[in-house]
């Protein structure tokens, strides 16, 4: 089959897609015919060597999809072949099949389809659990949300709102806000280099925010902690643009809360991974909740969909085709 492999750490020329041998539906173990493979940040981290160390290159990248069951391994009862599964962490992703374990699948209903599905899984998961479990937002709250026209922006922007709260988004260009803003964002501010926090403090009469969502890196830390109100909770996620550095607590300013948000305490049980899930396919059903796909990619062409990422040049959901 063919796969997507990085041969080392370091930048997209560390990619190459390659025949890698047919993964087997062992023990426990279901395999896949994928038929869309989502590109995230946390891919990004992997090929510049920040998590997956212990694995040996060449490796597959990739931990989110969704396909067809082609076999089921042994003990496997939940799932048959034929059916359709999505799945929000299964490293080596990036290829024609994968052999995934039963606990890290969902099953999809008709009305989803394949695309929208890897889109939602990662990013809608994130969104969730930051605006329903890490800070469940009550109505009258008001978010600040970095890289608002971004995969997970675009998707927390939407539950912010369907819970009753209000956003201020912030993106990097001017035509990142029309779309910002149709999602469900109140005011965008367009921003590249952390300045804008007077304007925050302005657009909430002095008060601040009540949750700021970042994902930014260092850039935004300090406006970030400067636009909450007293007591305000401080969302901090995204470890590929860096962290902020030693924080003294005792430094920190209106008894704000900080924390490091991270989707797996969201889902940590099988059965939470599916009703989290179920929720958001039945918000899409209800057209609560609509995806956006930024962009579409043959396999072949995964180093360019990095690049892109990277770049901050697109909006929503990045895909790969195999």
């Amino acid at each position: 089959m063919k796969a997507v492999v990085m041969n080392g750490i370091g930048d997209t020329d560390v990619m190459q897609i390659v025949e890698h041998p047919e993964p087997l539906a062992t023990p426990g173990h279901v395999l896949v015919e994928i038929a869309t493979a989502g590109v995230n940040f946390m891919d990004i981290g992997v090929r510049q060597g920040m998590a997956w160390t212990d694995i040996a290159n060449p490796k597959i990248l990739g931990v989110e999809g969704a396909g067809r069951v082609l076999a089921v391994g042994e003990g496997v009862t939940d799932f048959s072949a034929g059916d359709r599964v999505a799945w929000v962490y299964a490293p080596g992703s990036y290829a024609e099949r994968i052999s995934i374990p039963v606990s890290s699948l969902v099953l999809l209903p008709d009305f989803i389809d394949d695309r929208t599905a890897a889109s939602t899984m990662m990013q809608g998961l994130t969104a969730s659990h930051f605006a329903t479990d890490f800070y469940p937002v009550q109505p009258g709250d008001i978010a600040l949300v970095h890289a608002a026209a971004g995969g997970v922006g675009l998707l927390l922007t939407q539950i912010i709102r369907l819970r009753g709260g209000r956003v201020i988004g912030r993106v990097s260009s001017e035509d990142k806000v029309a779309i910002a803003k149709r999602t469900g964002a109140e005011h965008v501010i367009v921003d590249r280099k952390g300045d804008f926090a007077q304007q925050v403090l302005h657009l909430t009469n002095n008060r601040g925010v009540d949750v700021v969502y970042d994902g930014s890196g260092p850039t935004t830390f300090q406006g970030s902690l400067d636009c909450l109100r007293r007591s305000g909770t401080f969302c901090w996620y995204g470890p590929v643009l860096g962290g902020p550095g030693h924080i003294d607590i005792m430094s920190l300013p209106k008894s704000i809360k900080i924390g490091y948000a991270v989707v797996s305490d969201h889902i940590h049980a099988p059965e939470r991974l599916r009703a989290r899930a179920t929720q958001l396919f039945d918000w899409i059903r209800d057209g609560a909740l609509k995806v956006n796909i930024g962009g579409s990619y043959p396999l072949e062409e995964a180093a360019s969909a990095h690049a892109d990422m990277a770049s901050r040049r697109t909006t929503g959901k990045l895909l790969l085709v195999p």
